[in-house]
């Protein structure tokens, strides 16, 4: 019997687990965690958004981001969807695409992979560090801290140094460099920004929508709406969420980066100005900063107004065109400076890792050492928010377990 190491109890690790086992291979899971799926059960807020109805290489990020298009292929979502039932799990399908378990729960997600390699014979061992991986002829040698076994394939399914708190390393790229494998740098994504501001402080827990527009080195690159959180450190939401991926590696890269908000996203500029005017020809004894309140929440018009050099007690009626004007640039235009991420520590995911030009996209295999193999987030691919890195995760995963339990 053939037999097969699996160095990751996470998404793609129990996925090819499983596969190579139904293939009729005896495969081992090392996880050097006290139990396998930790980052299943954290992701979507103990929710689990496991997979998008539809996928495409445009939905990741990578030195080549057509990587991911055989695999997406061969895990389309209704296979995926039927794959889900044969282990007893029923999904709950968004309008936009996203799923969950139909319980809500992640936890849901973990009980059925589990059950699911156990019948099939998978052995997990778990709180075993695998310290070193060798190759003496076409035998693979997986040294732990506690003891050493031979096997015929190897499947590096590690992730990334993303989210620490739940265990993960960058293991995966030290073994992955000793056969010779290129690491692009790493980066965290999906991840909270650290602004350059002296009020963004003053305003930590205020939340609002607002369009939020990222530049880098003076040029707009990406618009995205949704909620914003300002924070201690600077900001968060999912609006930020969804362009921290771009944000993070322009950083990376030492480029100049800063978002542009726009408070008010459903007026126009021109619409705007008008909607002020008319509110302040209305409440023309009101202050400016009261006056504002039916519009924005109180604390973000305090700064607002500060970095308009407008006194907050000043009357409406006193105010002159140009300064209204400049209320109204600042709400569809409120500039600030990035300058760096919230780390790896509070990543959901990672960019960068091991380089897809030396891995076989129709087989995860390396095209460097043959019978070892990658899957999921320990690949240069980073997906979207909205269940596109489980999407990778599991389809890369699959594609490596068949292959590896042929």
């Amino acid at each position: 019997m053939k037999k097969i190491a699996i160095i990751g109890g996470g998404a793609s690790g129990l996925m090819a687990a499983l596969f190579a086992a139904r293939n009729g291979a005896a495969v081992t899971i090392y996880e050097h965690n006290s139990s396998v799926g930790k980052k299943i059960l954290a992701s979507g807020n103990g929710r689990c958004n496991i997979i998008n109805t539809s996928a495409s290489a445009d939905d990741y990020a990578g030195a080549d981001t057509q990587f991911v298009t055989y695999p997406l292929k061969q895990l389309g979502f209704h296979y995926f969807e039927k794959f889900c039932h044969s282990i007893g799990l029923l999904l709950d399908i968004k309008e936009d695409g996203r799923c969950y378990p139909l319980s809500n729960e992640a936890k849901s997600v973990l009980i059925a992979l589990k059950s699911a390699v156990s019948e099939a014979g998978v052995k997990i061992i778990t709180e075993s560090k695998v310290t070193a991986i060798t190759k003496n002829d076409s035998l693979f040698n997986v040294q732990t801290d506690q003891d050493k076994q031979s096997y015929n394939n190897v499947l590096i399914a590690t992730g990334s140094q993303a989210a620490p708190q739940l265990g993960a390393t960058a293991d995966g790229y030290s073994f992955a460099r000793v056969f010779g494998h290129e690491i692009l740098p790493t980066y965290p994504s999906l991840v909270q920004l650290h602004l350059n501001s002296r009020n963004h402080h003053k305003m930590a827990g205020v939340k609002t929508t607002a369009e939020v527009t990222l530049i880098i080195d003076g040029k707009p690159k990406e618009k995205v709406q949704g909620d914003i959180l300002f924070a201690a450190y600077g900001i968060s939401g999912l609006a930020i969420l969804d362009i921290s991926q771009k944000a993070s590696y322009a950083i990376h890269n030492k480029q100049r980066v800063s978002i542009a908000l726009n408070l008010l996203p459903r007026y126009d500029r021109a619409t705007l100005a008008n909607v002020i005017e008319k509110l302040f020809a209305s409440v023309p004894k009101h202050d400016v900063h009261t006056a504002l309140c039916g519009l924005l929440p109180a604390k973000i018009i305090t700064y607002l107004l500060e970095d308009a050099a407008i006194a907050l007690s000043t009357t409406v009626s006193s105010l002159n065109p140009k300064e209204i004007k400049k209320i109204a640039h600042l709400i569809g235009e409120w500039k600030f400076e990035v300058i760096d991420t919230h780390g790896f520590k509070h990543a959901e995911v990672s960019g960068g890792g091991v380089s897809t030009a030396q891995v076989n996209s129709k087989t995860m295999e390396s095209k460097l050492v043959e019978g070892l193999y990658f899957s999921g987030e320990v690949l240069d691919i980073v997906g979207k928010r909205g269940g596109y890195n489980f999407n990778f995760a599991w389809a890369s995963g699959m594609i490596a377990g068949k292959e590896m339990g042929k």
